[in-house]
C-alpha cells in the first residue's frame, strides 16, 4: 500500500508558500530595493520546487517493511528517505512537539536511531491499522498530529492574504507605472 501525504496539506502549504513570497518580486520593483526582482523570482521558483519535493513524501507498507520515500528528482542529500522492516521495530514511543503536539517514533531493537511515524498521511488509520498488524503494538490511542480542520483554517486565511497580495502586486505595479 502507498500513502501519500493529504492533498489539504499540499495544498495548503504550497498556497501559504506562494501567498508569503509572490509579492515580494514586485516590491523590490516598486521600492527600487537593492535586490534585483529577477534574483527574488529565480529564488521564488527554486523554493517551490524545494517545497514541492518535500510535499511529495510517500509512506510504502508492505508484508515485510514500511518505507518513507520521495520521488527520484528530489536530491537524496537534501531529503532522505528511511525503510524499516517489520522484525526491526520494538516499540512506538510517544514524544510531545515544542507546540505541545503530540508525534510517534519507531524505536528499533538495536536503539541506534529512532524513526517519525509519518502522521499527515491520506488514511492515517489504516496505516497505524497496519502498523498494529505487523508489529503487534498496540496502537489504539495514537491520533494524527494535527486535524483537517486546523489545514482547512490555515488554507482559509492564505485565501484571503492572496487577497491582499492581489492588491499590493496591482497596487505595486500600477506605482512603478
Amino acid at each position: 500500500m502507498i500513502f501519500r501525504l493529504s492533498p489539504l496539506i499540499r495544498i495548503t502549504l504550497l498556497s501559504l508558500y506562494v501567498a508569503l513570497t509572490l509579492p515580494l518580486p514586485f516590491l523590490a520593483r516598486a521600492t527600487s530595493a537593492p535586490v534585483s526582482p529577477n534574483l527574488l523570482w529565480g529564488g521564488l521558483v527554486i523554493g517551490l520546487v524545494v517545497l514541492y519535493g518535500v510535499l511529495s513524501e510517500r509512506v510504502i507498507v508492505d508484508d515485510e517493511k514500511i518505507e518513507v520515500t520521495y520521488p527520484r528528482w528530489v536530491p537524496q542529500f537534501f531529503r532522505q528517505g528511511w525503510s524499516l522492516s517489520w522484525a526491526e521495530i520494538k516499540d512506538l514511543k510517544l514524544r510531545t512537539t515544542g507546540q505541545g503536539g503530540l508525534v510517534y517514533y519507531f524505536i528499533t531493537h538495536s536503539g541506534e536511531r529512532a524513526y517519525l511515524l509519518p502522521m499527515r498521511v491520506v488514511g492515517f488509520a489504516r496505516l497505524v491499522k497496519f502498523v498494529e498488524e505487523k508489529t503487534g503494538i498496540d496502537t489504539k490511542d495514537i491520533r494524527p498530529l494535527a486535524q483537517p480542520w486546523m489545514y482547512l483554517i490555515l488554507l482559509l486565511f492564505t485565501l484571503f492574504l492572496l487577497l491582499i497580495d492581489g492588491w499590493t502586486i496591482v497596487t505595486a505595479i500600477s506605482t512603478v507605472s
